[in-house]
């Protein structure tokens, strides 16, 4: 059986990645590709609970060390109870957010070293890499003002200064192969034609009639 793909969305708040990542998905299976949309923090029961704790303006005393730990316990557990296991099935996997999140973040966010946030990705991960990153990129302020209009979780409420650091690690990181930019400022049309546009140069037989399959 050949292994699914595996793709990731990445961006700051607000940005539409989440909306993009389930329509990839229904766009794959209507091309006749078995997908999942899953993401992170979460995607299992011990990630969903982690994902509270990280998210939840309760937890505003959490050390920036903690909170990197936990995002990455969730990502272990997801990669080897969730991800993995889809892949070697031949199922496509669309993340919304993966190990970049905690570069950008954690890292260029938190100010915590690149090398270290790295070294425990390819922990967390055993070496599990996207075959494309989708990076959906906008202004910071604009994606604030989207994300917060029913009040900010404890990550939308690090401050603007927080997100444009987050925002500026997400471009030097998508400098690197296998990134895909895209502008999240157009249409949710526009914004998943070009995403679609970056999965079909992935796997150009997605874009023959039915799917090619």
């Amino acid at each position: 059986m050949t292994p699914g793909r595996f793709i990731v969305f990445e961006g700051g708040e607000g940005t539409g990645k989440t909306t993009q990542a389930r329509l990839l998905v229904e766009r794959l299976q209507a091309a006749g590709v078995d997908a999942i949309a899953v993401r992170e923090p979460g995607g299992t029961l011990v990630g969903e609970a982690m994902r509270t704790i990280v998210l939840d303006p309760a937890s505003e005393g959490l050390d920036q060390r903690a909170e990197l730990l936990l995002y990455e316990a969730s990502r272990a557990q997801h990669v080897v109870q969730v991800i993995r296991p889809a892949l070697a099935a031949g199922t496509w996997v669309v993340c919304d957010r993966f190990a970049e999140s905690s570069v950008a973040y954690q890292g260029y966010g938190r100010g915590i070293d690149l090398d270290l946030v790295n070294a425990l990705n390819d922990f967390a991960t055993a070496g599990l890499a996207p075959a494309l990153t989708v990076l959906i990129d906008l202004d910071a302020a604009l994606g604030l003002h989207r994300a917060t209009g029913a009040g900010a979780d404890r990550l939308e409420a690090a401050g603007l200064a927080f997100h444009e650091r987050v925002r500026a690690g997400y471009l030097e990181i998508a400098k690197e192969p296998g990134h895909v930019v895209v502008d999240g400022s157009g249409t949710v049309g526009e914004v998943a034609q070009a995403v679609w546009g970056a999965v079909v140069a992935l796997d150009p037989v997605l874009d023959a009639p039915q799917g090619g399959r």
